[in-house]
């Protein structure tokens, strides 16, 4: 309890002492995340050592117990980076993500994983895919749906043909800043930027910046770069990728939509078991005839499973042909989702659980 008759000094003493305590139980934390891999045997990587629903387990508890003063999201960020820590002691995770360094699926991982893990950026979606499934990345970060764009159709079409699995999701709040190495709006000609972006910001591009060209990249952190590299130039891109380029904001908040935020994806190898607060994501393609996603879609219903999502997207089978990706609440280990899928199977062609995973946290 604060003592409202204390002296600066006195306080201080105190958040020393309390310093002291904090630092002695993480390392007494990190003796016994040792332990774990003590008992769990020699020889094994980190990707053995992790467990999302273990983890979305922990973090759930730090979010119940929390009274303030600091808020839900930003405990979960603390205790995340205490877990990451642990986690790393043997040998770090190693996540893929779309880079180069700066981007928003960066922010991505370190928001999911920790500053701790070992951050691989890639040159593409389809890369990030192509190393989970090759090993060299334990796990990958993918951007999957934007609030005001909607889906991002790459993703959803590599799930089409890679088996990989969906292991976690992440909201991300998403705020576009202009960066540039110009001193003012006049002097840009040019704005840099993803696709996704510049429709995220086009009606203040339309407004502040009716005459400049604007050039679709890779990615946001390859627009700072470009960026970096033109004074007539400018780019748009989260306040970090500014950072590692050396730019500075000409305008921070752009985005057209005051929620612009961005889901993605935890992508790896296997299913993970339930976390007690779960989504599964399904893949489901049907025969075209009258009625037919509704014979897909009413066994949900049936069996009270609630559907959070649906996409169609070419199934890229036959001309016509479609698949649904459908999310719904709950584990794929759960009695109802399970019968709802068994009432399925006679009007599905094909039924394919591309994963089940802890729904976000803060």
């Amino acid at each position: 309890m604060n003592d409202p008759k204390a002296s600066l000094g006195q306080v201080r003493d105190r958040i020393d002492s309390i310093d002291r305590q904090i630092q002695e139980l993480i390392s007494e934390r990190a003796n016994w995340a040792q332990e774990v891999a003590r008992v769990k045997g020699e020889g094994l990587s980190a990707i053995d050592y992790y467990r999302p629903e273990r983890e979305a387990h922990v973090l759930r508890m730090v979010v119940d117990r929390n009274k303030g003063p600091l808020s839900d999201a930003e405990m979960v960020r603390l205790f995340r980076e205490i877990m990451s820590s642990c986690l790393a002691q043997e040998d770090p995770l190693k996540v893929g993500f779309l880079g180069p360094e700066g981007t928003f699926s960066e922010q991505a991982v370190r928001k999911h994983f920790g500053h701790a893990a070992y951050g691989l950026p890639l040159g593409s979606i389809e890369e990030v895919f192509q190393e989970v499934a090759a090993g060299h990345a334990d796990f990958g970060v993918v951007p999957v749906e934007n609030s005001g764009q909607g889906m991002i159709q790459v993703t959803l079409d590599m799930f089409l043909t890679s088996e990989a699995r969906v292991c976690g999701e992440i909201e991300l709040r998403v705020h576009q800043c202009l960066l540039s190495k110009a001193a003012g709006l006049g002097e840009i000609r040019r704005v840099f930027a993803h696709a996704q972006s510049l429709q995220q910001c086009k009606t203040w591009l339309r407004v502040n910046l009716p005459d400049v060209e604007c050039v679709a990249v890779s990615s946001n952190a390859e627009a700072a770069r470009l960026a970096r590299h033109a004074d007539d130039a400018a780019a748009i891109a989260g306040r970090t990728a500014g950072k590692v380029y050396g730019l500075k904001p000409l305008a921070e908040g752009i985005e057209d939509r005051a929620d612009n935020t961005t889901r993605f994806l935890v992508i790896g190898r296997s299913l993970f078991p339930p976390s007690g607060n779960d989504r599964t994501s399904l893949l489901i393609t049907v025969n075209d005839k009258p009625g037919a996603l509704y014979d897909v879609l009413s066994p949900f219903a049936r069996h009270g499973v609630s559907m959070n999502r649906i996409e169609s997207r070419p199934a890229h089978t036959g001309k016509w042909q479609y698949a649904f990706f459908i999310d719904v609440s709950g584990h794929i280990d759960d009695a109802p989702l399970q019968a709802a899928l068994k009432d399925m199977g006679p009007v599905a062609t094909q039924v394919r659980v591309l994963g089940s995973y802890p729904v976000a946290l803060p």
